[in-house]
């Protein structure tokens, strides 16, 4: 039984999860970074012990998907984002000293592109590319049934090449990357420049726009129409740079997916002139709200399995 854990922004996941991918018992917590690395390791073993404990299970390995660049070889976590006062930090190290077992960490991107794989929308697919649309976009890409790196391991990050240079300006740095362009705040923020002033501040969510767009508003329909084009340029290129089998899209943007998906099917046929697009299918991702928790937990079965393949 393999113990997982998903530290993102927000919140901490923990989880036992058994051989098919399913969460057997799992619990929560708030990240709340600032209090510290030390504090939220002793928070993540006391879940992971009351987890084996509800299951009845014994803990054999554990699984880390973790927010922002993780060196996947040495187990520290990098710069990121939103658990900055983590860098340096190294769970590997730590989880494997109080718990006695392998430990194995990707970031959550990857981690949920290894689940879908393995468990979920692109099970039985040697060749697939997971993107996730929420709060920013990030992804996984799975070679030859292989979790892709490059160089000294390192994580592609989808969601920062530049489709538009005089696009709006990204944390990272560059103006117009993919995810300042359709990421759930990209969204909120060009409808910030086209919206009356009589609209609600409730309202700017992507949640909203959607849920606004169907219900007729002719604004709210101009930026589904946007984000669904920026999307499908999107698709596009991944399709066009890996001719995947499948592309499996998920996160929180992508719960309206029936306001998107026609408009991105469009921007694949209209942009990859050059690829045998109609070989890749484009898919939502199958796992749901657990899907950080099995992403988790096949990590562990990526790195330790004999052949290293996500099936």
């Amino acid at each position: 039984m393999i113990g997982a854990v998903d530290i993102g922004g927000t919140k901490i996941a923990v989880g036992v999860v058994d051989a098919d991918g399913v969460v057997i018992a799992s619990d929560e917590c708030p990240t709340e970074a600032k209090r510290g690395y030390a504090d939220a390791l002793n928070r993540i073993s006391a879940m992971l012990r009351a987890c084996a404990e509800k299951s009845g299970e014994v803990i054999t390995g554990v699984g880390i998907g973790s927010t922002g660049p993780v060196d996947p070889l040495t187990g520290e976590i990098g710069n990121a984002e939103f658990i900055k006062e983590w860098m340096g930090c190294n769970p590997v190290r730590d989880l494997a000293e109080r718990f006695g077992v392998k430990v194995a960490m990707e970031n959550d991107a990857d981690a949920a592109a290894l689940g879908e794989a393995a468990w979920g929308a692109g099970r039985g697919r040697k060749h697939m590319i997971f993107v996730t649309v929420g709060t920013g976009i990030g992804g996984g890409i799975i070679l030859g049934g292989r979790l892709y790196r490059g160089a000294d391991g390192a994580h592609p990050e989808i969601g920062h090449y530049t489709m538009d240079s005089s696009g709006p300006l990204c944390f990272c740095g560059i103006h117009g990357c993919w995810e300042v362009l359709c990421a759930g705040p990209a969204m909120g923020a060009w409808m910030t420049s086209q919206a009356p002033a009589d609209w609600p501040p409730e309202d700017f969510s992507a949640k909203r726009i959607c849920e606004r767009a169907r219900e007729g508003d002719p604004i709210a329909k101009r930026g589904v129409e946007r984000e669904a084009h920026y999307l499908g340029l999107g698709v596009a290129n991944l399709i066009t740079l890996f001719t995947p089998e499948v592309i499996v899209l998920g996160g929180n943007v992508m719960r309206s997916a029936d306001l998107f998906m026609e408009q991105i099917h469009a921007e694949v046929r209209r942009c990859c002139t050059q690829v045998p697009y109609e070989k890749t299918d484009i898919r939502l991702a199958s796992l749901g709200p657990q899907t950080g928790l099995v992403g988790a937990a096949r990590v562990w079965h990526h790195r330790f399995r004999q052949d290293g393949e996500v099936a």
